[in-house]
């Protein structure tokens, strides 16, 4: 077949997968970056009818350390390739082609893994910041944290006042409960009132009451001293 003498470098990487129409993989390496990186891709062709007079279908059938975006790169070199070759055998072109691309991405990997490593550590150096330095004071934040500090106050002295205000009638003596609880004035008549001819007096006690030689009009009259005499 033509394709042997065309892609003898890369016979030990090539795969056919049928002869009607004519169709192979091969696979493509870079070389190795500075730390030994690689960038590989499998790619399909398939012959058509009028090849070289047309370009064969290609395809990327696997690939290694490559992203979406160098897939699209690598057809579009295909195409662009393939275009300034027609007429004439293109495969080794194309294949060499591709080889270059992924010697450039090889180099685009090491820079895109660096790139990653300094985001990361300034992600992590601006995470530290935020734990040791808190968050940046604005007139916005400011402005609710005063809301919501003046709220607690406010809400500490209702109940403080609260507290005292109950600690106080607690302590009110007989007199201040009886001049602030205006209740107490009808208190002993409503008693009176509600107790009617329930309430029962003992007679006896007042019996001897006429008896008694009690001279009123004496100015050292002392009805407490009454008992003293008989002594």
């Amino acid at each position: 077949m033509r394709t042997f003498g065309i892609l003898e470098a890369h016979a030990d990487c090539l795969t056919f997968l049928s002869d009607e129409p004519i169709s192979f993989t091969i696979t493509v390496t870079s070389d190795e970056g500075e730390n030994d990186e690689i960038a590989e891709a499998t790619l399909k062709f398939t012959y058509v009818e009028k090849y070289p007079d047309e370009p064969p279908e290609w395809e990327i059938f696997s690939r290694e350390n490559l992203e979406d975006a160098d897939e699209e790169e690598i057809l579009t070199l295909l195409q662009q390739q393939a275009e300034e070759n027609l007429g004439m055998v293109m495969i080794f072109t194309l294949v060499t082609a591709v080889q270059e691309k992924l010697n450039e991405m090889v180099d685009q990997i090491k820079n895109r893994r660096e790139e990653e490593k300094m985001r990361q550590e300034r992600e992590a150096e601006e995470a530290e910041k935020v734990t040791f330095q808190g968050t940046v004071v604005n007139i916005e934040n400011f402005l609710a944290w005063k809301a919501r500090f003046e709220l607690e106050v406010a809400e500490i002295r209702q109940k403080r006042q609260k507290d005292e205000e109950q600690a106080g009638k607690l302590k009110l003596t007989g007199k201040q409960l009886f001049e602030t609880d205006h209740n107490l004035d009808t208190s002993d008549i409503q008693f009176l009132e509600e107790a009617g001819n329930n309430v029962e007096v003992d007679e006896s006690l007042f019996q001897d009451i006429e008896d008694l030689d009690l001279d009123e009009d004496d100015p050292d009259f002392d009805p407490l001293d009454m008992g003293s005499d008989e002594d």
